[in-house]
């Protein structure tokens, strides 16, 4: 399952943010490190259901008003201070809790209400934009730290074997959730022979490793408490995706419709009210109300879906059996929805389906057209797919 870090300074508003995409109860409260030990939960990005478009909208359970849901894994992980990476906080716990997190979702303070450490010093006190390159860099010289431990000895050993430096700084950095890709990749850029390097190349290296195997988002939280001033020097950052996030209202909201007493789904911009209400509730919501129409919604599920579909390039795609009723064998519509990379492959679904149907792979089925597919057709966002094998 595809998992994504939840990543900020202390009292940032990450455990609210989590609580928030997964409704899973967590500590939260108004000074640094209420979060010691990273929580791991469920949350879901969202697409729209090809249900509408093949006319199978009534047979259809697994979607809500057109929306299929894939659930991925949220890791609200212990708040990071500067220098984590020297092991100031809980910086080190922090950063090995990040390994298995393919993007992170940065949630920043955007009200100023907190310092560099994280400690409330009441709202438009601290100006944050400062806190917007720190998380990078921390990450980026946690995997300086990893590579800088025996670089001397591995690239001695490199030279004398005359193998691949790839090879070598992915027997390093495998445990960190850098992939060879992410290595040659960033080999590329610099084009020095490894061997050669000082620190500054290190370092260069280490930062294009960051970018490449951790991508980020900005989650500008507390925008409900946000001045204009911030809000506005925040996304007109050029070289960050921003996004503005109330992570509390959207608390709100989602507990509210648990309780049946408005209609509102996770990226919704607006929510309808339908049950009783006391006039100090129905004053909360519209002021969440007036937030949301400002940025268009509550910005935590555009954040999950900004990772998913734009940062990390995913697609989803339907496996069925019967391409005629777009169904399993039990006659059940649509019944898998799965998240895999652009530029996936028919035999790369069906291997992802099972490794034996994959080995097995004779061809593939378009449900729409009913024509034939062949192991190397590339699958395109929505594609309802039968996988035929010889198994």
């Amino acid at each position: 399952m595809l998992s994504i870090g939840l990543a900020g300074k202390p009292n940032s508003g990450k455990s609210t943010f989590f609580k928030a995409a997964t409704l899973v109860e967590v500590d939260i409260a108004n000074y640094p490190f209420t979060t010691i030990d990273a929580n791991h939960g469920i949350s879901y990005a969202s697409a729209k259901c090809p249900c509408h478009e093949l006319g199978i909208i009534e047979g259809c359970g697994k979607c809500q008003n057109g929306i299929r849901t894939v659930p991925i894994e949220l890791i609200d992980i212990a708040g990071l201070v500067p220098d984590a990476h020297l092991g100031k906080g809980l910086g080190n716990e922090f950063l090995d809790n990040l390994r298995i997190a393919e993007a992170v979702i940065h949630v920043l303070d955007a009200s100023g209400s907190t310092d560099a450490e994280g400690n409330p010093v009441g709202i438009g006190n601290y100006d944050p934009v400062k806190d917007v390159k720190f998380l990078e860099y921390e990450i980026s010289m946690w995997l300086y730290g990893i590579l800088k431990r025996n670089w001397d000895k591995l690239m001695r050993g490199y030279k004398a074997l005359g193998g691949k430096p790839e090879h070598i700084i992915f027997e390093q950095l495998g445990g960190a959730g850098v992939t060879d890709m992410h290595i040659r990749r960033a080999l590329s850029e610099i084009k020095t022979d490894p061997g050669s390097w000082g620190d500054a190349e290190l370092k260069k290296f280490a930062n294009l490793l960051r970018a490449y195997s951790k991508p980020m988002i900005i989650a500008a939280n507390k925008t409900d408490i946000a001045s204009k001033e911030f809000m506005e020097r925040l996304l007109a950052l050029k070289d960050e995706i921003v996004i503005p996030v109330t992570g509390a209202a959207e608390i709100a909201l989602r507990t509210a419709e648990k309780a049946g007493v408005l209609v509102y789904k996770p990226g919704d911009s607006d929510f309808t009210i339908v049950g009783e209400l006391t006039n100090a509730q129905r004053s909360g919501l519209e002021k969440i109300r007036k937030i949301m129409k400002e940025y268009g919604g509550t910005g935590v599920q555009r954040c999950i879906n900004t990772v998913v579909f734009d940062l990390l390039n995913y697609i989803v795609l339907y496996p069925v059996e019967d391409e005629n009723k777009f169904a399993d064998k039990n006659s059940v519509v649509l019944p898998d929805a799965y998240l895999m990379k652009r530029g996936s492959t028919a035999r790369d679904l069906a291997y992802r389906v099972h490794s034996e149907i994959g080995e097995s792979f004779l061809f593939a089925i378009d449900a729409r057209t009913k024509l034939r597919l062949g192991e190397k057709y590339e699958l395109k966002e929505g594609d309802v797919i039968k996988i035929v094998s010889a198994k």
